[in-house]
């Protein structure tokens, strides 16, 4: 009742199975896995991050950036690090470059942005 149907194998069935090993499919899977997830994942946020960094080494004066949500304009570059940013009328702060969180660049009127 509880018991199934045992099929025999003859002994050239049972070498045949034996020879195919599913190891080279298990690779297969494991690469494509890695390709995915290296063009999908990792590649994208490392051409963010190439962009976001050119970006920051391309801030002159009278660059807008944004600092933590705050819209400013560069009034100084005083080293590599940092930046004069005034905010407001009379409102400046120093700024670290790693901080700004954006750089906006103005085109000239009648041109589009890419």
């Amino acid at each position: 009742m509880f018991i199934s149907q045992a099929f025999a194998q003859t002994a050239e069935t049972a070498a045949q199975s034996a020879t195919v090993s599913p190891t080279g499919s298990m690779i297969f899977q494991l690469v494509f896995i890695v390709f995915v997830v290296y063009f999908i994942l990792i590649r994208p946020q490392q051409k963010r991050i190439k962009k976001h960094e050119a970006e920051l080494n391309a801030i002159i004066k009278g660059t807008e950036v944004i600092v933590a949500g705050l819209v400013g304009r560069v009034v100084e570059v005083r080293n590599e690090e940092k930046l004069l940013v005034e905010f407001a009328d009379g409102v400046q702060m120093v700024v670290l470059r790693p901080y700004v969180s954006q750089v906006i660049f103005e085109t000239p009127a009648g041109t589009k942005k890419k």
